[in-house]
């Protein structure tokens, strides 16, 4: 049998990365130079992972993303709830410099300790955690020994890896993930093994 394998993609750019913007359940489109990375993506990945099926955040940037990756492979989308942004409270929406301006002491403790903080409406990253651990089960449960593409989010797929690496929350910042990178994933008897992180190289030329 072969291992489940789990290609793990952030979406393409969206407007709201630069400045920082506390994105979360805004659904926002993928901008033109999103929708390049995604095609670009989708090229790499159908070139070197067939897929048994492909998941998404049912956010549109991430559904968009996922639907580039799928028209190269035949495949249809499967939006799945569980990978969806973290709802940031009354963060969401806000710019991170208005943030800090005006909750200077919380913004610096979700810097510095993320796993210890708490937003007014907003989950906790165990929150998070734990619906993202549903997500691979239902995943691996449908398809135990294929390989499935999974797109979702910067911050969930932060947290994602610290499932599969089996880190602390408190590694959170440590683990980058830029527009329409890949993450691959390889399930087995022995565990979880990262066999990559941050994958960029298939964007190499794209333009901003």
């Amino acid at each position: 049998m072969q291992p489940f394998t789990l290609v793990l993609v952030r979406h393409g750019h969206v407007e709201g990365i630069h400045p920082e913007r506390f994105r979360g359940r805004i659904d926002l489109p993928l901008t033109p130079l999103g929708r390049r990375q995604a095609t670009a993506t989708a090229d790499f990945i159908a070139s070197h992972w067939p897929a048994a099926a492909i998941y998404a955040s049912p956010l549109s940037r991430c559904v968009d993303t996922a639907t580039a990756i799928g028209k190269a492979q035949d495949k249809i989308i499967h939006p799945l709830p569980e990978l969806l942004d973290i709802n940031y409270g009354t963060w969401q929406g806000r710019e991170r410099e208005e943030v800090k301006a005006a909750e200077p002491e919380l913004f610096k403790a979700w810097m510095e300790q993320p796993q210890l903080t708490v937003i007014d409406g907003a989950e906790t990253l165990q929150d998070v955690q734990a619906r993202l651990a549903r997500a691979l089960y239902i995943m691996r449960k449908a398809h135990p020994d294929g390989t499935v593409i999974a797109v979702g989010h910067d911050s969930t797929n932060r947290v994602f890896l610290t499932l599969a690496l089996d880190l602390p929350l408190s590694r959170y910042w440590h683990l980058q993930q830029d527009p329409c990178a890949i993450n691959i994933l390889r399930f087995g008897a022995d565990g979880c093994r990262v066999v990559s992180v941050n994958q960029t190289s298939h964007l190499t030329g794209i333009a901003d």
